[in-house]
């Protein structure tokens, strides 16, 4: 164990140091931090028996899984230690798999070990941290490998179906492998073995949805939100949407011409004036499977009939990463819900199932949360601030980030390492890069930007970038990483001494 340290010593004292710091975020913001989508990840765990309309419920199982022991604390101690994990997947693959040196491979997992808005999202209450780490995993798993058994691919199926579970955004990635492993000619035994155990649990899942919702699906709620993504475009007139004929579509139209519409599709869908919208339909709720179903057709015609549009706002919103800065989007609330705040935070009482609310399906999953009375009425505390630890974490976060400039960077690393191995259709800096590059795209296409969403993303583009400088790709001012000196093996001339005849 001693020799082992000592050998990877330059990592061991990087990963303790990142260990201290979740440590102080653990300390100075108790038990947890929360975010609009944690109440409802609760509620699917301390009620299982019906999944959830708008994501799927893996993460829900996990929190599930946790529940025994009645502590958001180890729900967020647990996410520290898989952010830990993906630094040390990185690591390893980069040094076991490609060679590199300690301090390169250690340099490449520094940003997720570091990066402030990384250790924040990880003490939140949200599924974003394990399913990096299951992204990351199915990468690891496949790129660590030259040849894989069917054995391995159905082990990184039901990573895959994991993945999936926890994100929808999951799935593609599925295909992504496929795709790659047929690049790599891996063979039709281990793809189908792969794509087995990952269909198994995701139609085992979509069949509970059914009985639950109607739909065989995982989701009632994609057409809704790829709505919300083509209402800041989106005109009824070049649409040629007949209001009398086409009554549901109708409803969706918005009056509003597209340059006086607000900035954010988010108003369209969750804000006040659009649930009138939604709730035309009767329902009272805006993800039942008619919603979204006429939500997603009049999407589809809202891009069919104005690509253009459609285009110039996933591209607005695909280059919205690569700030140097963090523009406040997509509104102040949600922008300030990724910082470590100086205050408490309250638990809202928004409707939840069985009747219930969500603050007090917090306190049932656990009991130790404090309370306090406002307005004469008791309310839970979902995080209760501590200094000076707190304070520190406060300031890291005003120092201590990766811009989405150097994201960007790193991308474009990654791209020359695909161009240079062309021939063999990218190599291995392949998967992560176009990982990478579709985790980042995914959301602008089919739902909005949101930071927290770029963050899965990083580790990936850290290896891409690796892997690209390790074989060689020369950077501008001919910057690469040394390449391993290869080892000759000497001649038996060479050892015995002897000379070139005539060359005495």
């Amino acid at each position: 164990m001693l020799l082992f340290l000592y050998r990877h010593r330059v990592f061991a004292a990087v990963l303790a140091a990142a260990f201290l710091l979740r440590m102080v975020a653990m300390l100075g913001y108790g038990p947890a931090l929360w975010f609009n989508d944690s109440y409802e990840y609760v509620s699917g765990a301390v009620y299982p028996d019906r999944p959830s309309a708008l994501r799927p419920n893996g993460y829900s199982f996990w929190l599930l899984l946790l529940r025994p022991f009645h502590s958001f604390a180890l729900v967020a101690f647990t996410q520290h230690l898989m952010g830990l994990a993906v630094g040390g997947l990185v690591y390893a693959l980069l040094r076991a798999r490609f060679g590199l040196p300690g301090w390169a491979a250690t340099l490449a997992a520094v940003p997720v070990l570091f990066d402030a808005y990384q250790i924040q999202l990880e003490h939140m209450i949200m599924s974003d941290t394990m399913f990096t780490l299951l992204v990351v995993g199915v990468v690891t798993l496949v790129l660590w490998h030259r040849t894989v058994s069917w054995k391995l691919g159905a082990l990184i199926g039901l990573l895959l179906a994991l993945t999936a579970l926890t994100r929808s955004i999951g799935l593609p990635i599925l295909a992504l492998v496929v795709v790659y492993l047929m690049v790599k000619r891996a063979g039709w035994k281990p793809i189908i073995a792969m794509v087995t155990a990952c269909a198994l649990p995701v139609a085992g899942y979509m069949a509970w949805f059914a009985s639950a919702h109607g739909p065989f699906a995982m989701t009632s709620s994609d057409g809704a939100i790829l709505y919300m993504r083509t209402s800041l475009f989106a005109d009824c007139n070049k649409m040629e949407v007949d209001k009398r004929e086409e009554l549901e579509l109708a409803l969706l139209c918005i009056s509003d011409p597209p340059e006086k519409r607000h900035f954010s599709g988010q108003k369209y869908l969750w804000w006040a004036e659009n649930g009138q919208r939604f709730h035309a339909f009767g329902t009272g709720r805006t993800f039942t499977p008619a919603m979204n179903r006429t939500a997603g057709d009049f999407a589809k015609r809202a891009i069919l009939s104005q690509p253009g549009d459609y285009l110039a706002l996933v591209a607005g919103d695909f280059f919205r990463t690569f700030h140097w800065g963090r523009p406040r989007f997509p509104d102040a609330a949600t922008y300030l819900q990724y910082e470590f705040r100086p205050t408490d935070k309250v638990l809202p009482s928004w409707p939840s199932p069985k009747g219930s609310t969500t603050d007090r399906d917090a306190l049932t999953y656990d009991p130790s949360l404090p309370t306090v009375l406002i307005d004469e009425r008791p309310r839970v505390v979902g995080t209760d601030v501590h200094d000076p630890w707190a304070g520190f974490m406060q300031g890291y976060q005003q120092i201590i980030r990766l811009p989405g400039i150097v994201l960007g960077v790193l991308l474009l690393i990654g791209l020359a390492g695909v161009a240079a191995r062309w021939r063999k259709l990218g190599g291995p800096v392949l998967l992560p890069w176009l990982a990478a590059f579709g985790l980042l795209l995914a959301p602008a296409a089919t739902a909005e930007f949101d930071y927290r969403y770029v963050l899965p993303a990083i580790p990936l583009a850290c290896l891409a970038a690796a892997v690209s400088l390790r074989h060689g790709v020369t950077l501008p001012g001919r910057i690469s990483l040394p390449r391993r000196a290869s080892r000759v093996r000497p001649t038996p001339a060479a050892t015995s001494g002897a000379t070139t005849p005539g060359k005495g």
